[in-house]
């Protein structure tokens, strides 16, 4: 059974549809996991009201309190109609949003945050306040967007997570094994990959096919041995694997149509290099088909 503790799952609302279905997601994985859920709302004054050496009133900072402390208020209901079981608390606060949810980070189980998908992320967790928390956050990010609605097919579908055999992959392939455990889900371990060898000659075919075979193999066993130890540790979760040659964000993709959670780490090597600055994250963020964790080097620190 999974552990409980302490470490609180913190969600940003901002009372958009697509922060909505965050806090439902992070009420979900919080009574799953045990764990306390914190509602974090930031306001900041629009800058023209500084011009020309302008005050704000106090009147504009009590009424900007009060439209979060409203949100807050939605978003608690939300998660008291899910389950009056999940320990929750909030924090309303002045200030930039991209610094509160990365304090906030330093000791979090994780942040979860809404997005409209196309648009980007909305609201509180809006462009590059967005950016900066999935690529800075100290502990995993998770973004849910509003298309991500629960249903009879994916409510107790597999979490899937990416496995290229850096060392942030098996930070996040740790993490899927106790989401798996706590979910009482299968784990589907996808690692993929693509190559650009073309031969024209029949024997040049053949020695490409040998090739191919051979590389098979390898990532098989690369496979295996990322995931005995964890095997080992949590004997209850039962473990898909897929092994293939294909484009990293298609593979991932189809995997995830039935999950309920897609986890990768932010970079690695092979075919997820890069996962969140080139248009493998982006897809991926923009177009999965279930709420998707990042997770970053924990050697790595902000600045």
């Amino acid at each position: 059974m999974a552990t409980t503790s302490d470490k609180e799952i913190i969600v940003a609302v901002d009372g958009s549809d697509a922060s909505n279905e965050a806090v439902r997601w992070a009420a979900n994985a919080a009574l799953k996991r045990k764990q306390p859920l914190k509602l974090v709302s930031a306001y900041t004054m629009p800058q023209f009201m500084y011009a020309d050496g302008m005050v704000p009133p106090q009147e504009l900072y009590d009424e900007l309190e009060s439209e979060a402390g409203d949100k807050i208020e939605n978003a608690r209901r939300i998660v008291t109609d899910f389950s009056t079981d999940v320990e929750v608390s909030y924090l309303v606060k002045e200030g930039a949003p991209i610094d509160t949810l990365l304090d906030l980070s330093e000791t979090a189980e994780m942040i979860v945050m809404g997005s409209r998908g196309l648009g980007g992320l909305s609201g509180l967790v809006m462009g590059s306040v967005s950016s900066a928390v999935v690529s800075h956050a100290e502990c995993p990010v998770v973004v849910v967007r509003r298309d991500n609605d629960v249903t009879v097919d994916n409510k107790y579908g597999p979490v899937v997570v990416g496995v290229d055999g850096s060392e942030v992959s098996r930070q996040a392939l740790k993490i899927a094994f106790r989401e798996a455990e706590a979910r009482g889900a299968l784990l589907r371990a996808v690692h993929s990959w693509t190559d650009t060898q073309i031969h024209t000659t029949y024997v040049g075919l053949v020695d490409a096919q040998n090739q191919m075979d051979r590389m098979i193999v390898e990532r098989q066993n690369m496979m295996e041995d990322e995931l005995k130890e964890l095997i080992k540790e949590y004997p209850s979760v039962q473990v898909e694997e897929i092994v293939e040659r294909e484009r990293p964000v298609q593979s991932l993709t189809e995997a995830a149509k039935d999950a309920q959670l897609l986890i990768v780490g932010s970079h690695g090597r092979g075919g997820f290099k890069g996962m969140l600055l080139g248009s493998t994250s982006r897809t991926l963020l923009q177009y999965a088909p279930c709420p998707m964790m990042v997770v970053r080097p924990k050697d790595k620190k902000r600045k």
